[in-house]
């Protein structure tokens, strides 16, 4: 179960994923800001190995195709601490409210698709964000139209579509293999090593951070494409 809680309003929200898997881990994100409507100016996850290689307070290794996806949405991704559960105290108590009164009256229950059940789980987070704390006559809907929202970014003109990363060394016919295709690249890099971006659609390379070439992508083994 993924969990979000925005900072001041303590708005929740939650869904299940198959696995914590990177696919599912940036989806998750994905849904997550469009829920919220926006997007906050420092995303704070935990150490998660699918989204942070190695932990650090002030220089962390984030996942190529996380910090990609942070870019599109201009979000900062700042992790937690190792063992420092107060750097998001706002999640670690919303998982507990998430398991107290979204998932324990579910218990009982058979869902046969992962859709049924993130609809029920929707179901009961909004009853859950619109109920009035305790101590004050406000709700977390509330809160949040009042705090949080105003302040988060407005979404992208475009969801982020997942890319992967990985590196290649330019081949002496100037290509380079990309889950068994060949594409081409500017014949002056022959021999360097490029970071290659690609999603479903596209294959992209660079080299020390500027993009030399693009080319659709094409899954045939040991074909070409220049």
């Amino acid at each position: 179960i993924f969990v979000a809680a925005l900072g001041a309003s303590h708005y929740l929200y939650a869904e299940a994923t198959r696995s914590q898997q990177l696919p599912d881990w940036i989806d998750a994100h994905i849904h997550a800001y469009e829920y919220f409507q926006g997007v906050p100016e420092i995303t704070v996850p935990d150490n998660l190995k699918s989204g942070v290689a190695r932990a650090c307070r002030y220089d962390p290794a984030i996942n190529p195709t996380y910090q990609d996806m942070a870019t599109h949405y201009g979000t900062a991704i700042i992790p937690t601490r190792v063992r420092h559960p107060r750097d998001k105290a706002k999640a670690e108590s919303g998982v507990q409210i998430i398991e107290r009164e979204v998932l324990a009256p579910m218990r009982h229950q058979t869902f046969f698709s992962l859709a049924e059940l993130n609809r029920a789980i929707r179901s009961r987070i909004e009853d859950v964000n619109q109920r009035r704390f305790q101590k004050l006559e406000v709700s977390r809907y509330d809160l949040y139209l009042e705090i949080d929202k105003p302040a988060l970014k407005p979404l992208p003109a475009t969801r982020y579509e997942y890319a992967e990363f990985h590196k290649a060394r330019v081949n002496i016919d100037y290509h380079i293999e990309v889950q068994g295709h060949y594409y081409s690249v500017p014949y002056e890099l022959k021999g360097e090593q490029l970071d290659v971006r690609f999603s479903a659609h596209m294959v992209e390379a660079l080299y020390k951070g500027r993009r030399v070439a693009a080319h659709p992508r094409d899954d045939s083994k040991g074909r070409h494409t220049t």
